[in-house]
């Protein structure tokens, strides 16, 4: 049995690829709206994923790792939520709170990455192991999200705690569970794209 780092992982990986591929069937139309075809279609691709294959015995999600590495907790998360309301009818989080979630996760990226990689001489990656300083700040992100009638950062927030505190992934830094590479894409993605739409559709009301 492997470890459970290691499943988690596999798990987590799965998760967002069936996320990913559902999304993008509905998003070009071609898959039914029907749940069992949903069904269908996420059974099917957990399988592909999740069955072992070759001498090692290694699932297909083991050889994507490789190429991935392990996702962060909150892209999980939000993952296993967007399933949910793909195959189980689940409430979609409010647009407005969306956005803010990806913003936030926007913010934190071009925070961390660009310094973590040398562009300047002070290493947020380094609080990652107990600070209580970044401690504190997730405290007050929460509190703020929370007195704005957000519920769904401080939850993320919260699950990566518990993961980090649980060792659920290999690593052992507090910024891995709560990013990591292709959710920032995605969320720096996603806020360009709706500030934009937002900018055009003001141009145009203003020209009319």
């Amino acid at each position: 049995m492997p470890p459970l780092t290691d499943t988690v992982a596999m798990l987590g990986i799965s998760v967002v690829l069936c996320t990913a591929l559902l999304s993008v069937l509905r998003a070009w139309r071609l898959l039914a709206h029907h749940r069992v075809w949903v069904n269908l279609v996420t059974a099917l691709c957990l399988v592909l994923l999740l069955a072992p294959l070759g001498e090692a015995h290694l699932p297909l999600v083991a050889y994507v790792r490789g190429v991935s590495s392990d996702l962060s907790i909150t892209l999980i998360a939000l993952a296993v939520w967007r399933l949910g309301c793909l195959v189980l009818a689940w409430r979609a989080v409010p647009k407005q709170e969306e956005f803010a979630v990806m913003a936030a996760i926007a913010v934190a990226a071009l925070f961390l990455y660009p310094l973590a990689l040398g562009l300047a001489d002070w290493d947020p990656y380094r609080a990652g192991w107990g600070s209580w300083g970044m401690l504190m700040a997730l405290l007050l992100l929460c509190a703020w999200s929370l007195a704005k009638g957000w519920r769904v950062l401080p939850a993320l927030v919260a699950l990566a705690l518990l993961a980090w505190s649980l060792g659920l992934l290999e690593s052992t830094n507090l910024w891995d569970y709560l990013l990591d590479p292709w959710l920032s894409i995605f969320a720096l993605g996603f806020v360009v794209h709706k500030v934009f739409i937002k900018c055009v559709l003001s141009a145009r009301a203003r020209d009319r």
